[in-house]
């Protein structure tokens, strides 16, 4: 039985305490926060709830899972999955609008015909085909394996299969996902379809490889789910299963540094005493014969790698969020989630990414696109004559939104919910320096899922560091954001310290 220090207790350390804790390792979990779950927390007032990270779940297989491998009660035991109905709504910059139902890919062609007129859905579904394709190439290396030594296969190479293209005179393939949408699919609202799966990560469409296809093939193959409760049910379930796994936390322990002995991880520091910590030197240390820790962006600071291996992503966007607190109840078949797109593309993605002159100095951001959740959860509302509705858009990191960018969220939203404003009873904005402070990252950066192609640039560190010892988890290292992710990390962690570095993934 080993000694095991995971340092926070976000989604992806949570799933590797409780993988390894079941495994007969003795976890312990430092939190420099008084709660677990990182980014995906709640805020609650007057009887409302509100998620403040992710709102919905994608891939629920990965949390189910890590609960078949962690005790007899199944994920939906402990918490109720709705898969929602539709996936999304779609308010369009010419203010057409399209409702994609979830994992269908006929209804979706249908649909999309139906809104937006003959030939769009196939032309749609088509690619979904491809996507399919580029997500069957790389599904076992970025999301199931950990990260390959020879990792550049994975960079150089991209997996989507693009349709040849006469330009110029010249026969092109699409290598960003911009060009799929204008060589592809070729109407400005299926361009913003497909685009908004990108920017909803902080990525930017234009520079982003093509193989970022597998984003919208996700939400298609395998649905959009909401929990009962809110997203943070989720995090609550898995940190019951880790204390049902006797795990244990230690909330409000700040670690200041990674002890290293003989060459290899042998503890942690923290500022402050705890009752698993004895002095040694400048802080309290916990000894442990293996550490876990947060990717570069966590608040451990950044582990060292192996020479050779993929440098971490830097400058990722942030997300504001506005929640609402509305008088009057949620209408009978309001869309869960409505998608209201941007009516100035190019002059959200300067604001967000910069020009491509350097020396241009980057804009305001002045109408986002902007993503509206309308949950059907009377768990949420303190009665029926009420709804929680949550605005969100991407926005540089490390800025302070100002009055005049939350009112811009506020008019995208009523293109979507009229009469918005005349409902509100009060609203509470979240910024980037909130998300900085739950998660430790500088800016508040939420990090994007790994993608082939790019040269690398958006793969993340491997789970394996230069330090024998010393593993990192979560969404700043492989294999990247967002909730399935997460939990996939933690899946790899632990396979890595129980099974050595001849892990090679689930079969």
């Amino acid at each position: 039985m080993a000694r095991i220090a995971v340092i926070g207790a976000g989604m992806g350390a949570l799933a590797a305490a409780a993988r390894l804790a079941v495994a007969g390792h003795r976890v312990t979990v430092y939190e420099r926060t008084e709660t677990y779950g990182g980014a995906v927390r709640r805020f609650e007032r007057d009887g409302f709830c509100f998620d403040t990270g992710p709102g919905l779940l994608t891939l629920p297989a990965v949390w189910r899972d890590l609960f078949v491998k962690t005790g007899k009660e199944p994920l939906e035991a402990c918490v109720e999955l709705v898969q929602v109905d539709p996936s999304a709504r779609h308010v369009f910059a010419d203010g057409t609008g399209a409702a994609l139902p979830n994992a269908s890919r006929a209804g979706v062609v249908s649909a999309l015909d139906e809104a937006l007129g003959p030939g769009t859905g196939e032309r749609w579904g088509d690619f979904l085909v491809r996507a399919r394709e580029a997500w069957d190439r790389t599904r076992r290396p970025l999301l199931e394996e950990p990260l390959w030594p020879n990792w550049s296969v994975l960079a150089d190479r991209e997996p989507y299969p693009s349709v040849p293209h006469k330009r110029l005179l010249r026969t092109r393939r699409a290598g960003t996902l911009a060009e799929v949408g204008a060589w592809e699919l070729r109407d400005p609202r299926l361009v913003a379809l497909l685009e908004s799966h990108a920017l909803a990560y902080g990525l930017d469409p234009r520079v982003t490889p093509a193989s970022a296809a597998v984003l919208p093939y996700m939400e298609h193959a395998f649905g959009m789910w909401s929990v009962r409760g809110g997203v943070r049910e989720l995090a609550r379930a898995v940190y019951e299963r880790c204390l049902a796994r006797r795990v244990e936390f230690v909330f409000g322990a700040e670690v200041t540094r990674i002890v290293e002995k003989d060459g290899r991880a042998a503890g942690v520091e923290l500022a402050g005493g705890t009752s698993q910590a004895h002095g040694s030197g400048g802080g309290d240390v916990a000894e442990a014969d293996f550490v876990i820790a947060p990717g570069t962006g966590g608040a451990a600071g950044p582990p060292p790698h192996g020479p050779g291996e993929v440098a971490p992503q830097r400058g990722l966007p942030s997300r504001l969020t506005v929640l609402l607190a509305l008088r009057g109840g949620r209408p009978e078949g309001a869309a869960h989630r409505t998608v209201v797109h941007t009516r100035d593309r190019e002059g959200e993605l300067r604001a967000l990414f910069g020009p491509a002159p350097a020396s241009v100095a980057r804009p305001t951001l002045t109408e986002p696109t902007v993503t509206v959740l309308r949950p059907d959860d009377a768990g949420l509302v303190p009665d029926p004559t009420h709804e929680a509705v949550t605005l969100s858009c991407v926005v540089p990191a490390g800025t302070e939104p100002g009055t005049d960018l939350v009112e811009a969220v506020l008019s995208a939203a009523e293109r979507a919910v009229p009469g918005l404003r005349d409902r509100v009873l009060w609203r509470e904005v979240r910024t980037p320096a909130d998300i900085a402070q739950e998660t430790g990252v500088e800016g508040g950066s939420v990090p994007a899922p790994a993608l082939a192609a790019a040269g690398g640039r958006l793969l993340h560190p491997a789970n394996s560091t230069a330090v024998p010892g010393l593993f990192t988890v979560g969404g700043w290292s492989h294999p990247g954001g967002g909730l399935p992710h997460a939990g996939m990390s933690g899946a790899l962690v632990s396979g890595l310290v129980v099974e050595g570095p001849e892990f090679r993934g689930s079969q």
